[in-house]
């Protein structure tokens, strides 16, 4: 009588894995690339450090500089006050432009169009000479009495006309970014919120707002970047930012690269800053999309720590 003895499957399983033979997958072009990509990076910083025209005792000397300082301090300023007002004219521009009055959204587009279509650096200079147009300003009613009076060049000095101008220039830009967050909500969400009887204050700021948040906030940080650097242009009205004071610097001295390296690391510098806020807001209104937020850069690298000095143990 001849018996048959049972053959366990993962048994054999194992027995074929381990008898095929397992080839690695080689990448030659990607070691090839990353080799010259590193070869190109280390003679960049190559020379960088031998290269005595960059003049790294000079940079050194006036990074910290109290001049310097002080003029990194007005273009944060100039920054803030620009992207304030700039954001919150876009708003109630965006609003308007998506309003069912057709005057305000002939006004809103028309503000657009015309703020983007002058450079910015003419919308400095208009507003710097306004005094030249009108001397004298006043509040009252059209073609009727006047309330009161002032004197241009009392208000409006060199600082005052780079805000009003930059804060003009960017509301019209932050509008589209505003109008295009806004309608990028799906319009059932509203329909949900008119049917269970929101008022329109809480269906804006509770439902369309932290959704269109997330479409406007990659979009602003970059205007709000852009902003921090076309701060630069304001030198025209002789205002003592960044790269003003860096020009009279060299312009005394004649170190001019030196110079251009001090402003150009503080721009890299505050321009980090200020992505590193974006990505912790953007994570912040990320929470209603995904079930768990990832975690931050540096959640990742003390996970890693401690899983290696886990491991250690």
């Amino acid at each position: 009588m001849t018996t048959v003895a049972a053959i366990d499957p993962s048994a054999t399983a194992e027995v074929v894995e381990d008898a095929l033979p397992v080839a690695r997958a080689r990448h030659p072009w990607r070691w090839l690339i990353g080799a010259v990509a590193l070869v190109l990076v280390a003679q960049f910083a190559h020379g960088l450090i031998t290269n005595p025209g960059w003049d790294w005792p000079t940079f050194a000397k006036y990074f910290t500089a109290r001049s310097v300082l002080e003029a990194l301090r007005l273009t944060v300023e100039l920054t803030c006050w620009g992207t304030l007002f700039g954001f919150l004219l876009g708003g109630w521009l965006a609003v308007a432009r998506l309003s069912k009055i057709p005057v305000l959204q002939v006004i809103s587009w028309t503000y657009v169009w015309a703020f983007r279509s002058i450079p910015l650096i003419v919308q400095l200079l208009f507003w710097f000479n306004i005094a030249y147009l009108y001397p004298r300003l006043s509040i009252g009613i059209p073609f009727g009495p006047e309330f009161f009076s002032f004197e241009v060049n009392g208000v409006i000095g060199g600082f005052t006309a780079a805000v009003i101008g930059l804060a003009l220039h960017q509301a019209a830009y932050s509008a589209e970014i505003i109008r295009a967050g806004i309608i990028s909500v799906d319009p059932g969400q509203l329909e949900a919120a008119k049917s269970l009887g929101l008022p329109w204050r809480r269906q804006f700021f509770t439902i369309v707002a932290p959704q269109a948040m997330r479409g406007i906030l990659p979009n602003a940080a970059n205007e709000v970047i852009s902003l921090f650097k076309g701060t630069s242009i304001v030198s025209v009205l002789a205002i003592a930012e960044l790269f003003y004071q860096v020009q009279v610097i060299y312009g005394r001295n004649g170190r001019v690269v030196p110079l251009l390296m001090v402003a150009t690391v503080w721009y890299i510098v505050l321009t980090s800053v200020l992505t590193v806020v974006q990505y912790y807001i953007e994570r912040h209104f990320a929470k209603g999309t995904v079930r768990d937020v990832p975690p931050t850069p540096w959640q990742r690298v003390r996970g890693k720590i401690a899983e290696i000095t886990g491991e250690r143990r």
